[in-house]
This record gives C-alpha cells, sequence and structure tokens, in this order.
C-alpha cells in the first residue's frame, strides 16, 4: 500500500466512525424523545438529519475517488468497497430514527398512551445492535458481529407480535387508534434499523474474512 493510499483509507476510517457516532446518538435521542414526550428533543433529532446526509455524501465521494485514483485491490478493495455499503445502511438508520422522532413529536402533543413495555425492548435491542455492529466495524471484530447477526432473532420475534399487541390495542381503546397505528409503524422503523445494523455486521465480515454471508442459514 502506498503511504498516499494509507492516508485516504485513514481519512475514510476517520469519516466513518464519525458518522457512526452521529446515528447512533440520533437514535438514542429517538427513543428518549418517545420515552419521555420529549418534543424539543425530537426536534433536534429531526433537524441534524441535515448534517448526517452531507456527511454521507463525503465519504461516498471519498471511497469512488480512491477507487478511481488507486485501485486498490485485495484487503483495501474489501474495506472500501464494505465502507460504501455501511454507509448507506448508516444513513438509512438515520432516516428511521427521524421516522421515530416524528412520531415522538406528533404523539407528545396529544393525550397520552403509555409506550407499549414491548416497543422499548425492541428500541433497547435495536440499539444494541446498532452499538455492537459500530463496535465490530471499529474493531474488525467477527465475534461482534455474529452477535449482531444472533440479536436480530429477538427483534423480529417482538415485531411479528407487535401485530397481535395492537389489534388487541385497538379493540380495547378505539378512542386512541391513532395511537396504536403509531406504535406499529414505530415497530417498523425498529426493525429495519435492525436490519440495516445486520447489514452493517455481515459487511464487516466480508471485511474481515472475504466471504459474503447474506442468505446463509
Amino acid at each position: 500500500m502506498t503511504n498516499h493510499l494509507r492516508s485516504e483509507i485513514e481519512l475514510l476510517k476517520k469519516r466513518i466512525l464519525s458518522i457512526s457516532a452521529m446515528v447512533e446518538e440520533s437514535l438514542a435521542n429517538a427513543v428518549e424523545a418517545l420515552r419521555t414526550r420529549d418534543v424539543a428533543l425530537a426536534q433536534t433529532v429531526i433537524k441534524n438529519d441535515k448534517e448526517i446526509d452531507q456527511r454521507e455524501v463525503q465519504v461516498e465521494e471519498e471511497c469512488l475517488k480512491v477507487l478511481a485514483l488507486h485501485q486498490p485491490v485485495a484487503v483495501d478493495l474489501r474495506y472500501i468497497v464494505s465502507v460504501l455499503k455501511i454507509n448507506s445502511d448508516l444513513e438509512r438508520i438515520g432516516d428511521l430514527a427521524v421516522n421515530i422522532a416524528q412520531r415522538a413529536e406528533i404523539m407528545g402533543n396529544q393525550n397520552l398512551v403509555p409506550v407499549p413495555e414491548q416497543i422499548m425492548r425492541m428500541a433497547g435491542s435495536t440499539q444494541k445492535m446498532v452499538k455492537w455492529s459500530i463496535d465490530a466495524l471499529i474493531e474488525f471484530d467477527d465475534g461482534v458481529a455474529r452477535e449482531v447477526l444472533a440479536a436480530d432473532d429477538e427483534v423480529d420475534h417482538i415485531y411479528a407480535n407487535m401485530y397481535i399487541i395492537v389489534e388487541e390495542g385497538i379493540r380495547s381503546d378505539i378512542e386512541h387508534l391513532d395511537y396504536w397505528i403509531h406504535y406499529l409503524a414505530l415497530s417498523r422503523y425498529l426493525e429495519r434499523i435492525a436490519d440495516h445494523a445486520t447489514n452493517i455486521a455481515e459487511d464487516v465480515l466480508y471485511m474481515v474474512e472475504g466471504g459474503i454471508s447474506r442468505h446463509k442459514g
């Protein structure tokens, strides 16, 4: 690896870690805004998404520049290709955090209906998966990446049960139908975030091991 390519890759690492930290914070704040009905915090999440979008574009442009100028091979090529994909997944997690914040903002201005315990469990598991996937990226840790893949089953299980919970909620509390629809949407956002965390973990495995793990049992 040339010194120039090494410096470009180090810059990429700093930028992807920067956007990772912003996305993780955005998700944490969105969940907290939902839990506490903090409208101001929800609005902060929504406002900060522009910065995440801008950084996502910067990382993509940097990756394409490195590919075009240096034509990396082997491990370096795997890393840059993986960063391109991880960058996109992080941006989508940021968008989904905004979706959560928007629902929190709406519900914060209405009569209070408690957030189902299952939603908060799902949020906790999803945040854990995002954190682990970022940790795996930082440390190039295939073991942590595999823990992310395993954790996705719990989120999927809770998500599948949310339809029953929402149906029962609507039957017993039809006056707050809009809330139950919000909660169903929130569970979908969280399930999608968990999927993106899984994508990141799979790309870390590709970085470390060189094999593609998607679609495997």
